[in-house]
């Protein structure tokens, strides 16, 4: 029997590659209500926003994965697109440490603030983004951004857009 501890250190975090898109993609769809996205775009995530995504291995699985990107309009932002773990990774803060490996990278040395977008109803991404918040000594502040019925056609709930930050990565 592993304890909780020796899991969290046989995950390994990296930059993904572009070997990683149909993973990833098949990922998410083990990973409900995540949104799935074309196994094309999991290969962008992988390759063109690789340097502000995360893969998470553990036992050669990939468990969990953070695709993100700097806005070119926003330098100082990196937004989080999505979020997954896997059951197998859960319960070990593996969400929360992908986030903070993202912001430690070089790529990130001039970001202040994170930005994602959630449905009200999401309770662990609310959850996930207030406590890294907290550890960041941040401010979290959020909004509607993508309606239902106007951006959505009625299809999907409305997205607020949540935004941390200022922060500094000697926490």
């Amino acid at each position: 029997m592993t304890s909780e501890g020796s899991n969290t250190t046989a995950i390994k975090l990296r930059v993904p590659v572009k070997d990683d898109g149909y993973r990833l993609y098949q990922l998410i769809a083990e990973c409900p209500p995540l949104d799935p996205n074309s196994i094309y775009c999991n290969l962008l995530q992988c390759s063109h926003f690789a340097e502000t995504g995360v893969a998470a291995e553990m036992d050669g699985d990939l468990v969990g994965f953070i695709s993100g990107y700097i806005p070119p309009q926003q330098p100082e932002t990196v937004f989080v697109w999505q979020v997954a773990v896997h059951e197998k990774g859960r319960g070990q803060g593996l969400a929360k440490r992908m986030l903070k490996e993202i912001v430690a990278r070089d790529v990130c040395k001039n970001v202040t603030h994170m930005e994602t977008t959630i449905t009200e109803d999401n309770e662990a991404s609310w959850a996930l983004f207030r406590s890294f918040a907290r550890d960041m000594g941040a401010e979290l502040t959020y909004h509607e951004h993508f309606e239902k019925e106007t951006h959505f056609g009625g299809e999907h709930d409305s997205e607020f857009l949540l935004r941390i930050g200022p922060f500094t990565k000697s926490v």
